[in-house]
C-alpha cells in the first residue's frame, strides 16, 4: 500500500457511493479511476479493486454485521457513514493483510475528512466493538430458515434466494450461491484459432507476463483461464487480436450453432462483440456476420473489438432488435439471439447486478425477449437455425421461453447433445437446450437452446 492510504480509501468511498447510492455500474465506476492515472502504484490499484468489488459484493453480509453492533441501523445512517462502515467491516472480516486497527483508524479519518467530525466517536465505537466481538456474532442458522441464512452467508437479496429455492431447491441453490461468492474469479480468454494456435498464444502470454498463471478451460480447448497477468493491455496476444475476453458459457451459442464456411449469421444483440468475433473466427474468413446492437455506444464496443482482432467478414449495424427489417427477411443461415436478461447468472463476476435487478424486471425482460424472438424468427431461412441464449438462470427467461418458441414460432427444437462440451452431456441436450448452473463447471450461469426453422407451409 502507498503511504497515503487514506487517499486510496477516499477513492474507494467515492466509487462505492456512486454504485450503491447513485446506481452506477461497479466495473465502470472502478475503471474510470483505475484508467485515469491518478493512482500510479499497481499495489494501490489492486487494493482499490479488491476493496471496492469486495465491499459491494458482500453488502448484505456487511450490513448484517454492522447492525449487530450499531445503535442506528445501516439504512438509517447517512450514506457516507454507512459506506465508510461497510468498507471498514470488509477490511476487518475479509482482508487479512489489513490490521484491524488500521481499518478502524482510517475509517475515522475518512469520516472527519468528509465533514462528519461529530460522528467520529460513533464510527470509532461501532468499529472497535465489531473488532472485539467479531468471533461472537450470531449469524442466522440454516435450521431456523434457509432463506435468511443463505442471504446473509452468501450476500444475496432474500427474494433472489427464495426464487432460486423455488426453482432448484435449497441444496442446489446453496451450491449456486457458494460458486458466485467463492468461485473462480480468473479471467477467461477465447483464442481466435483462425489466427494462431492455442500453444502459440499460450507461449506469447508467458513471454509478456512472467508470473502469469494459465489453466485450460473446462468446456473448450481454445479457452484459457488466466491470473497474475498484470494489465490486459500489456499482453501482445490481446492487443493483436489473438484472444478475446469471454466466459466459457458465453462461447456456447457459436459453438453449438454448427457454423459452416460461407454461412450468413445475424447476431442480434451483439455488444461488446464476443459472440460475433467467435462466429467470425469459426467462419475462417468466409461468409458474413451481421452484428447489431441498439445504440452507437454499444456498436462502438463491437467496432473496437473488430478493429483489434482484424476480422473482415463482419458488418455492424445500429439496430433495435424489436423492429423488423424487411431486407433481412429469410437471409440468415443462423440467427443468434443472445438477448437482454436479468443477468443473474453472472453474479459471480458482476458484483452489483444482484442489487440492480428487481422482482418485476424478470417478467418484463421475458416479455421483451419474446418480442425480439418473434422478429428474429423472420430473418432465418427455412431449414436455418435460431440459437437463443441468456446469461441468467431464471425459468421465465429460459425454459419458459424455450417452450414459447416451440409453441408459437415456426421452429422445432434441435438435439444439441453431440455438440455440447463433454462435461455438459447427459443432461437436457437431446431436448435441444442446456441450463448451465455456475457450480457445474465454475462458469457463469447460462442458458442456450437451438431450433431449426420449418420448411413449407406453416
Amino acid at each position: 500500500m502507498n503511504k497515503d492510504s487514506s487517499n486510496i480509501r477516499a477513492y474507494a468511498l467515492d466509487i462505492i457511493t456512486e454504485v450503491l447510492e447513485k446506481g452506477a455500474y461497479a466495473d465502470k465506476a472502478l475503471h474510470s479511476v483505475l484508467d485515469s492515472g491518478v493512482i500510479p502504484d499497481n499495489r494501490d490499484k489492486a487494493f482499490l479493486s479488491r476493496l471496492c468489488t469486495g465491499t459491494v459484493e458482500r453488502i448484505v453480509t456487511l450490513d448484517y454485521i454492522i447492525n449487530c453492533f450499531a445503535s442506528i441501523k445501516v439504512n438509517k445512517m447517512k450514506p457516507a457513514i454507512r459506506n465508510i462502515m461497510r468498507m471498514a467491516a470488509y477490511q476487518v472480516f475479509y482482508m487479512e493483510q489489513v490490521p484491524d486497527s488500521a481499518a478502524c483508524n482510517e475509517a475515522v479519518k475518512l469520516a472527519v475528512l468528509r465533514g462528519f467530525k461529530g460522528l467520529k466517536g460513533f464510527v470509532n465505537g461501532v468499529l472497535r466493538g465489531m473488532v472485539r466481538g467479531k468471533d461472537s456474532i450470531k449469524y442466522p442458522l440454516r435450521s431456523n430458515g434457509f432463506i435468511l441464512y443463505a442471504s446473509v452467508k452468501y450476500s444475496m437479496p432474500e427474494w433472489i434466494v427464495e426464487r432460486f429455492c423455488n426453482e432448484y431447491g435449497a441444496e442446489v441453490t446453496e451450491k449456486i450461491l457458494d460458486t458466485f461468492i467463492n468461485g473462480d474469479k480468473h479471467l477467461t480468454l477465447r483464442c481466435n484459432i483462425s489466427k494462431a494456435d492455442v500453444s502459440g498464444i499460450t507461449g506469447l502470454l508467458k513471454e509478456n507476463a512472467r508470473d502469469i498463471i494459465i489453466n485450460n478451460g473446462k468446456f473448450f480447448g481454445y479457452a484459457l483461464k488466466i491470473s497474475n497477468y498484470g494489465s490486459l493491455s500489456l499482453l501482445s496476444a490481446f492487443r493483436n487480436g489473438l484472444v478475446q475476453v469471454q466466459d466459457e458459457s458465453s462461447m456456447l451459442p457459436a459453438a453449438i450453432a454448427r457454423i459452416s464456411e460461407n454461412n450468413t449469421v445475424i447476431d442480434l444483440c451483439a455488444a461488446p462483440g464476443g459472440k460475433t468475433l467467435h462466429v467470425a473466427d469459426l467462419l475462417n474468413g468466409t461468409g458474413k456476420v451481421i452484428s447489431c446492437d441498439i445504440s452507437a455506444k454499444k456498436t462502438k464496443l463491437i467496432y473496437d473489438n473488430i478493429k483489434r482482432c482484424g476480422f473482415k467478414n463482419i458488418e455492424v449495424h445500429e439496430n433495435d432488435a424489436r423492429i423488423y427489417r424487411r431486407e433481412w427477411d429469410s437471409m440468415a443461415d443462423i440467427a443468434i439471439a443472445d438477448l437482454p436478461c436479468s443477468g443473474l447468472g453472472v453474479s459471480g463476476k458482476k458484483c452489483d447486478i444482484k442489487y440492480k435487478t428487481k422482482p418485476g424486471d424478470i417478467e418484463a425482460l421475458a416479455a421483451l425477449q419474446r418480442e425480439i424472438l418473434g422478429v428474429a424468427a423472420k430473418y432465418v431461412k427455412p431449414g436455418g437455425r435460431l440459437v437463443y441464449s441468456t446469461c441468467t438462470i431464471t425459468q421465465e427467461e429460459n425454459i419458459n421461453n424455450y417452450r414459447w418458441i416451440c409453441e408459437n414460432l415456426p421452429f422445432v427444437s434441435e438435439d444439441i447433445e453431440e455438440v455440447l462440451p463433454l462435461c455438459l452431456r447427459g443432461k437436457t441436450g437431446h431436448n435441444g437446450y442446456i441450463q448451465v448452473l455456475p457450480h457445474m463447471a465454475g462458469t457463469d450461469g447460462f442458458f442456450v437452446a437451438s431450433f431449426i426453422k420449418k420448411t413449407g407451409r406453416w
